[in-house]
């Protein structure tokens, strides 16, 4: 049974642009998932621990067959080879960050799993991200689409600025 999930993906060490790009690819290469759609790339502020380069940010839409869990370890197994490390700062700087930021309709709080992903509405860098794709996306548990939740951000905060690159 195919399932619908949206992926956030980011990274602020390194080859920013190239790091999602390879975590994307590597999750679509393990036959795991069928990639239907990509946001833009985006140029992000960083969000709570503020002393560290901006991120790249990308969003993107699957189909998978592997359930929520199977897919937070493909997730997790890709962050690693692609270098990331246990880094002790919270929201610090990293190689690459992949999160499961909707899966189906699916609202869960499970140990090590979160759906919808439970900062997901603060945040301009999967919003706006996710409005390339489909502003009219409601989050299950504010009832609300995701251009309402980014018309209602406050846009002197967390800035996202489009990133020219080749696809």
């Amino acid at each position: 049974m195919s399932h619908t999930a949206y992926i956030g993906a980011g990274s602020n060490i390194g080859d920013k642009l190239s790091n999602c790009k390879k975590g994307i690819e590597a999750l679509v290469k393990s036959v795991k998932a069928t990639l239907k759609k990509q946001s833009r790339f985006y140029r992000t502020e960083p969000v709570g621990f503020k002393d560290q380069d901006w991120f790249i940010n990308v969003v993107v839409k699957l189909e998978t067959d592997l359930d929520p869990f199977q897919l937070l370890n493909e997730l997790k197994s890709i962050e690693r080879s692609v270098g990331r490390v246990h880094n002790p700062i919270k929201f610090g700087p990293r190689v690459l960050d992949l999160d499961i930021l909707f899966y189906d309709d699916l609202v869960t709080n499970a140990s090590g799993l979160i759906i919808p992903h439970p900062r997901m509405h603060k945040r301009r860098f999967v919003i706006k991200p996710i409005c390339d794709i489909d502003p009219k996306i409601v989050h299950p548990l504010l009832k609300k689409d995701m251009q309402y939740l980014l018309d209602n951000m406050n846009e002197n905060e967390q800035r996202v600025v489009e990133y020219s690159c080749d696809y």
